[in-house]
């Protein structure tokens, strides 16, 4: 594997700028990285600070319209208690070699809570929200809406990369959403990834107290079963792991090369773009939160050379593109490489291709299948009448299995 390590000589180094890792907003009720919630329901925030230190985060909230635009609301519209909260539950990394702070916050809690449905924004930062050190979506949504989701095939020949339909209905069960009919949308978004999203989508037809949304427009691309690795066990190859050194110095993990432009669908079990943090040692499973480690990860991707820029992404890094997760091409060994410094677990990644005007194609490299198993989400928006906000009144997801 010195070769690999060789590639990566002329590749900034901007780990050491780079402090906060494994950001993490989970929702313990339904053991799901969506962070959707109804009132009364708790997410769960993690972050390590790889300084080590003890350092006292602050973090504050944001209310946003359905398209995720700034609706110009005050605090006091959308949340009651304090505009600004400590993160103070933090404990320190335990039997590692990578030392860190591990940082928890429950939210909402009894200092500030949201009192309006909708989408979300917690900030976290050190003096000034202006200044955030990340930022991580969440929604709350009103218990009056049963939302259905249905996936099947699209078959198109002028439309060859749109390979599945949603159609959704959603049942009001307490909200009359008749009386301001005009004001209904839905978002449906595909594993997490805001990349792949459908927005602003009206009901077609209405019987009684359903909405139908059947839009032959209401399609994706199928796109392919995510890659994956565990690295749990840290100090042997394990599952997509091709070798592993641990020195003093830190720990190396190095993937098995995938394989660029599929030309078949082959079933592959995945957790749709997620990844959870987890730390074995002889079969112990250890206390993630503390104990487990960091790993440089090295991906590889045999291929010939493309006119893109090729990123690695995931829901561990929310699907951004950015310099430590862009892929470079060695020439020499007809590869793409990335290395990234993540903390051990099992992760679902999948390799996106990003042309000129920044759009971003994630089955250009993985292939794209009508039978692929995705995670949709479907949000129900609504403007009730004296309202100034978008609420959430619906919320439904699925991951049936295409037939």
């Amino acid at each position: 594997m010195k070769y690999i390590r060789l590639l990566f000589l002329l590749v900034p180094f901007l780990f050491s700028a780079q402090k906060i890792r494994s950001v993490q907003l989970f929702n313990p009720q339904t053991n799901d990285e969506t962070p959707v919630i109804k009132f009364g329901e708790q997410l769960v925030l993690n972050f390590d600070d790889l300084s080590n230190g003890s350092t006292v985060y602050r973090y504050t909230i944001k209310h946003y319209n359905r398209n995720w635009q700034d609706d110009g609301l005050f605090f006091t519209e959308f949340a009651k208690g304090n505009l600004n909260g400590l993160i103070q539950d933090f404990q320190y990394s335990f039997n590692t070699k990578q030392r860190y702070t591990h940082y928890t916050l429950q939210f909402p809690n009894e200092k500030m809570q949201p009192k309006i449905s909708g989408n979300y924004e917690l900030i976290v930062y050190l003096d000034s929200a202006s200044k955030p050190l990340f930022k991580k979506k969440f929604c709350i949504v009103e218990d009056g809406v049963n939302v259905a989701i249905n996936v099947s095939r699209f078959d198109d020949v002028k439309k060859p990369n749109l390979n599945q339909r949603v159609e959704v209905a959603a049942t009001s069960n307490q909200a009359n959403l008749s009386s301001n009919i005009g004001s209904i949308s839905l978002n449906v978004i595909q594993n997490n990834n805001f990349n792949m999203g459908v927005f602003n989508v009206k009901p077609n037809s209405m019987m009684g107290n359903k909405l139908l949304f059947q839009q032959l427009d209401l399609v994706f691309p199928g796109n392919n079963e995510f890659y994956y690795f565990d690295n749990k066990i840290i100090n042997q190859a394990f599952d997509m792991v091709a070798a592993v050194e641990n020195t003093d110095d830190g720990n190396q993990t190095y993937l098995h090369p995938v394989w660029a432009y599929p030309l078949n669908y082959q079933y592959q079990p995945d957790v749709n773009g997620a990844f959870y943090f987890r730390r074995n040692d002889m079969g112990i499973e250890r206390n993630a939160d503390t104990e487990a480690d960091y790993s440089w990860v090295y991906f590889t991707l045999d291929s010939d050379k493309i006119d893109k820029e090729l990123y690695v992404l995931g829901a561990f890094n929310d699907y951004t593109p950015s310099e430590e997760s862009r892929m470079n091409y060695d020439e020499q060994s007809k590869k793409y490489v990335a290395k990234i410094y993540l903390k051990q677990g099992f992760y679902n990644y999948i390799l996106a291709t990003q042309d000129s005007s920044g759009n971003l194609d994630f089955g250009e490299i993985n292939g794209s299948f009508w039978q692929t198993e995705n995670l949709y989400q479907a949000f129900l928006y609504y403007t009730d009448f004296g309202r100034n906000y978008d609420g959430l009144v619906g919320y439904g997801e699925t991951r049936r299995v295409v037939r």
